[in-house]
């Protein structure tokens, strides 16, 4: 059964569930009127809160992390799947040893341009699932505090020890995807 967490919250990975290394982090999302194309992108991040490298900057034009400990399966521009529209693999194990965190973000695409803002979307979740055993454990919803935003911190899967926690983060703002690079790098 997953857990079904608020901004906030969080939850042990390494607890919740017994050898939790494979993970699927699926997020979806429908929209009220007009298509609107949502981008998920993470960044693995090291002990200083920036990116090993470059190449651990993982979105739609950078589709694996160089360990290949992170893959994102490819860009939905319509959200128009009945499941999840964007889908990240990631193996626990696998991961660079200097990385600390995967931060999980979700950007408009040419929101400013197009005037686009998460209030213009409906039923956003994020959620994990393990990929052994195809159990959901964790979803989170969108709540509707980020209406004006387009850009997101959506949540984050940080280590500590030798293990791994998610964090429903939900930090918004209304800059583009630059900008979170610009935070990261």
């Amino acid at each position: 059964m997953a857990i079904n967490l608020k901004k906030g919250g969080s939850i042990n990975l390494s607890k919740s569930m017994t050898k939790l290394n494979k993970l699927m982090i699926g997020l979806g999302w429908e929209y009220a009127s007009i298509p609107v194309d949502l981008d998920a992108s993470v960044f693995i991040l090291g002990a200083n809160g920036k990116l090993l490298s470059d190449e651990y900057f993982i979105f739609y034009n950078n589709l694996k992390a160089p360990d290949g400990s992170v893959q994102h399966t490819g860009d939905n521009r319509t959200g128009s799947d009945n499941d999840d529209d964007e889908v990240i693999l990631a193996n626990l194990d696998n991961i660079h040893p200097n990385a600390t965190e995967i931060c999980i973000c979700v950007t408009i695409h040419q929101a400013l341009l197009r005037n686009h803002t998460f209030g213009m979307l409906r039923d956003a979740y994020i959620r994990i699932v393990d990929m052994d055993t195809k159990a959901e454990v964790v979803n989170y919803d969108l709540d509707s505090s980020h209406n004006a935003e387009n850009s997101l911190v959506f949540a984050r899967i940080k280590k500590s020890g030798n293990e791994w926690y998610f964090y429903a983060d939900s930090q918004g703002s209304t800059s583009e995807l630059q900008a979170l690079v610009d935070m990261f790098v």
